[in-house]
């Protein structure tokens, strides 16, 4: 809570003074480098605040907004969930984000959870928060399915929430879960019936890049899913084919734009459905992330590899689930050849034509570099 509100509110800062601690020279230095930055940004979050007073902030959780790997496999519940501490520690942070962002998303979802909150909050007079109220909130949150949200807008606004409805994994435990459970999936398919347009938000990107992804797999049968975030829509049988189905289905949008971040590198493929003439068109567009980037050379390999191994005319490409689709990588302006994948901190923008299809992709680099445009190739210099 402290974080929510000292990151997006000038007022809480008004309400502390942290005095300078007795430090070796070598630290106080560090301490002032970074006292100067932090007064930085408490100079201009006022105007920040006033900003995001005009405008709605859409956004869902993924894993770091509550833990590393939140929820990947179904032995990592039992051991998070299992424990009293761990259980409570991230009970806490939903109760947070509910308030901070959730409650927001789509009030009327939570008025019953709001009252008992309301509860908890009166239980703090005498300054300790009542234990068995606190605790029943959190299994209320826990056992709570509704963190997603449909806004009615044109295009449709779809938000996946890939945590906490996760298909759990039959095979062992230590596998990872697909991102939704077939009930979700089942809502999602019913939700998106009939929209000529839809954009969805998924925190994953759901056409990911097959190299990693076939890291990625090799670590999760080797019982280290953990090791390598092995968390893409393709890593659960059951997930990847409901997903791709639901693409498939001639009812589904004739125009879908994925939007998704958490691979700490930028990338944008149009996807098209192999031998149907009249099939949707899909943009998976990821920008990620804000601060953190990928390890610069390991992702070149990455890149280059990925580009040899699952070229349009590679064989392996028939290994894939995706092979009944055709992915077409778009271009970073500022790429070296052959470039696709954008390896740049910073945040994207995607403006829309009345069709809801993306007629501008742009990244912002937080380094200041120029921004970077994704530019769309030439369809047919990728044949079927």
């Amino acid at each position: 809570m402290a974080m929510y509100l000292l990151v997006w509110s000038p007022v809480a800062w008004a309400l502390i003074n942290p005095a300078v601690p007795s430090l070796t020279p070598e630290r106080l230095k560090r301490y002032t480098l970074e006292q100067t930055r932090i007064d930085g940004f408490k100079a201009g979050l006022g105007n920040v605040a006033r900003a995001l007073a005009h405008l709605p902030s859409l956004m869902i959780f993924d894993d770091h907004d509550i833990t590393d790997d939140w929820n990947l496999s179904a032995q990592w519940e039992e051991t998070a969930y299992g424990h009293a501490f761990s259980k409570r520690i991230i009970g806490n942070a939903l109760i947070a984000y509910m308030l901070c962002q959730g409650w927001g998303n789509n009030p009327d979802a939570f008025k019953g959870l709001l009252e008992n909150t309301r509860r908890l909050s009166a239980s703090g007079d005498d300054r300790y928060l009542d234990s068995p109220v606190q605790d029943a909130l959190i299994d209320d949150l826990l056992r709570f399915q509704h963190w997603h949200f449909v806004l009615p807008s044109s295009p449709a606004l779809v938000v996946l929430d890939t945590r906490t409805r996760r298909w759990r994994s039959e095979m062992a435990l230590k596998q990872p879960s697909g991102l939704l459970d077939w009930e979700a999936l089942s809502e999602l398919q019913q939700d998106l019936l009939d929209h000529p347009s839809a954009i969805i938000v998924s925190p994953a990107p759901i056409f990911g890049v097959k190299l990693i992804e076939t890291v990625q797999k090799v670590f999760s049968w080797c019982g280290y899913p953990l090791l390598v975030d092995a968390e893409n829509w393709m890593a659960h049988r059951g997930a990847a084919q409901v997903i791709l189905n639901i693409f498939r289905h001639t009812r589904t949008p004739g125009n879908y734009v994925v939007l998704s971040g958490d691979v700490h590198y930028s990338f944008v493929y149009e996807v098209l459905i192999r031998h149907r003439k009249a099939g949707p068109r899909i943009w998976q567009i990821t920008s990620s992330g804000i601060k953190n980037e990928f390890p610069k050379t390991l992702l070149e390999w990455f890149d280059r590899l990925n580009r040899w191994l699952y070229s349009p005319r590679s064989p392996l490409n028939w290994f894939t689930k995706r092979r009944r689709m055709r992915i077409v990588p778009y271009t970073p302006e500022h790429a070296e050849t052959g470039e696709r994948l954008w390896n740049s901190a910073g945040i994207g923008q995607v403006f829309f034509n009345a069709q809801g299809q993306p007629s501008e992709i742009i990244q912002h680099n937080s380094n200041g570099a120029l921004k970077t445009r994704m530019l769309a190739p030439e369809l047919g210099d990728y044949p079927d």
